[in-house]
């Protein structure tokens, strides 16, 4: 196995033993983070080779923080307890964001990676409507859990999670942008992360 699937297949059998110890009860959402985090394993020794990356110590900082803030949140909240905003929206939003974060890691497949890398343009599925929707996803995903339960700590950690999000968007267009037909996808799929917006 090469270094860099290596290293995603480790950090992903972290992530999946942390979802399975943070959490007391698996819901359906649960099992759905559960099959994603299956889905990358299988990835991980699947996946092509790039043919850009972008090591840069910004990129890599990016990355870390994306990756983990999640999790930082859930032990905060074992720390200092946050108070319920709206849970039942919370719920459907969490719902709704696994659904999509899964529907994004099956278009992706084996261009799935953790740096920003070209493996090869995505254009179908939620591709079609937004340029990441894996990001739009744990954008919602945030905010229904943050419905669920917040406080400052947990929304300081989104705030800087989404930070990291962007830099990540800007540092993957910034690859992705090399080859010949990012200009046409990217003509014809506008908006980044949000729909008229962005």
């Amino acid at each position: 196995m090469r270094p860099g699937n290596f290293l995603l297949f480790a950090v992903t059998s972290v992530e999946l033993a942390i979802l399975f110890v943070l959490t007391p009860t698996f819901f359906l959402v649960d099992w759905i983070y559960v099959l994603q985090h299956v889905l990358v394993l299988g990835v991980a020794f699947s996946r092509r080779l790039p043919e850009l990356k972008d090591h840069s110590l910004p990129a890599s900082a990016a990355v870390v923080v994306s990756y983990s803030y999640s999790y930082a949140q859930v032990a905060y909240l074992r720390w200092v307890p946050g108070d319920p905003a709206w849970p039942d929206a919370g719920l459907v939003m969490v719902t709704l964001a696994a659904f999509s974060s899964l529907a994004s890691l099956v278009t992706l497949n084996r261009r799935f990676g953790v740096w920003p890398a070209f493996r090869g343009l995505a254009t179908q599925g939620p591709y079609r409507i937004v340029r990441h929707p894996m990001y739009l996803a744990y954008a919602i995903a945030d905010l229904g859990y943050n419905f669920e339960e917040w406080n400052f700590g947990t929304a300081s950690m989104v705030a800087a999670g989404w930070l990291s999000l962007l830099y990540r968007i800007h540092a993957e267009e910034r690859v992705l942008s090399r080859n010949a037909g990012w200009s046409s996808y990217a003509a014809r799929v506008r908006y980044r992360l949000i729909p008229g917006i962005f």
